[in-house]
């Protein structure tokens, strides 16, 4: 089975042909959303951090804004910074350009202020913008593909529907020789012994387990009871009464598959196959982690509803709730309610989804790039100093 894409100097294959401008720090933000806004095509992100961040807390910033340059859904890279930050500017550009694509970088300090280091980057941009439209699309096989699981607004459909059949299709992509990859360790506690019983070794079950644990003790060092945030009141009024059974309903997200490797917040996987994440069960945030990580396109399951994107990958919105989907069709691709009602198989929304993750992989649009929605937030795991 093959799906059409742009091939990358460092071989990798993306599905949508992005030219990111990318800032270093919060303070370089401003001036490179000018620039995307003035470059067809162009997008920005909002880096919110970058700067008096130290040790762990400053190498996942670094890590992530690295893996979204290194995403194979950027052609070309420019990257802003504004000349003082922690974050090395010069040095990201540095290690985004070992994938072998176009990486330029520019510093507001040293370029005369806002208004000249726009119209610089606009310049530099545009030429970025002509350079990767001769970018033709190859075929490719779904061998290629990299998929990203989440939920965010979850009710009781989630657990019943619409995660059992994202897991059927990240199934099917495992079982095509594809990667799927899971997140939101948050949403694993209570049910960890199930799914690390999937885990490809003893080794990746401790993993699985420490990362859980972590989270656990990062929550008792606040001194707080995750049982208070999770499950949210949005879930509750949804029907969902309790921590475990949230996580029970999330975990069916990963199908069946077994689980290769538990990654690091940002990480890129190693192989192909089922893949943990390591991020927070805050939707935004998780799906950075999985975009850095090299995932070109998302499958976002919600029971309540939700319009949330990203800037640089598919997102492709299903829910399990029949009200929900009418409530927000602008914003859902899929209703998968007709398993609720006994019309549909699990299997066959699953299938429905997987062909949906082939057709947007070909080139269409799904409901949160055609409204623009492009949320994007790095994990923050210390405090600014």
């Amino acid at each position: 089975m093959n799906i059409l894409g742009y091939r990358r100097p460092d071989g990798q294959l993306g599905i949508r042909n992005h030219l990111l401008i990318l800032p270093t720090s919060v303070c370089a933000t401003t001036v490179a959303f000018n620039i995307a806004a003035q470059v067809p095509g162009a997008v920005a992100v909002p880096n919110q951090h970058g700067c008096c961040q130290v040790g762990t807390d400053y190498e996942q910033t670094l890590r992530t804004l690295i893996g979204i340059g290194k995403n194979p859904n950027v052609a070309a890279v420019l990257v802003v910074g504004l000349g003082c930050e922690g974050i090395p500017i010069q040095e990201t550009a540095a290690e985004i350009s070992t994938s072998g694509k176009p990486v330029q970088a520019i510093v507001i300090q040293e370029n005369g202020g806002t208004l000249k280091t726009t119209a610089l980057g606009v310049q530099i941009a545009s030429q970025m913008a002509r350079q990767i439209s001769l970018i033709k699309p190859v075929e490719a096989s779904i061998t290629e593909l990299s998929l990203g699981v989440e939920c965010g607004g979850s009710d009781f459909t989630s657990g019943l529907a619409s995660n059992p059949a994202a897991g059927t299709a990240s199934d099917l992509l495992v079982k095509a020789g594809g990667t799927a990859m899971l997140s939101e360790t948050t949403e694993f506690i209570g049910a960890e012994h199930v799914l690390a019983k999937r885990a490809k070794s003893p080794e990746v079950a401790k993993k699985l387990m420490e990362i859980v644990k972590a989270t656990e003790d990062r929550a008792k060092q606040q001194h707080v009871d995750l049982r208070g945030s999770q499950p949210t009141p949005g879930n509750i009024a949804g029907g969902i009464s309790s921590i475990e059974e949230k996580s029970l309903g999330c975990i069916y997200k990963a199908g069946h598959s077994t689980i290769q490797d538990i990654l690091s917040y940002g990480e890129a996987p190693q192989g192909k196959g089922l893949y943990v994440m390591d991020t927070p069960g805050q939707d935004v945030e998780s799906n950075t982690g999985m975009l850095a990580g090299g995932v070109q396109i998302i499958v976002f399951t919600t029971g309540r509803g939700t319009p949330t994107g990203t800037p640089i990958a598919p997102v492709i919105k299903v829910t399990g709730n029949g009200q929900t989907f009418k409530n927000m069709e602008d914003n859902i691709d899929l209703d998968l309610s007709a398993i609720i009602s006994g019309e549909e198989t699990i299997e066959q929304a699953g299938q429905r989804i997987f062909e949906e993750i082939i057709e947007v992989a070909n080139g269409k649009l799904t409901k949160s790039e055609s409204l623009g929605h492009q949320e994007f937030g790095i994990y923050r795991i210390g405090a600014t100093f």
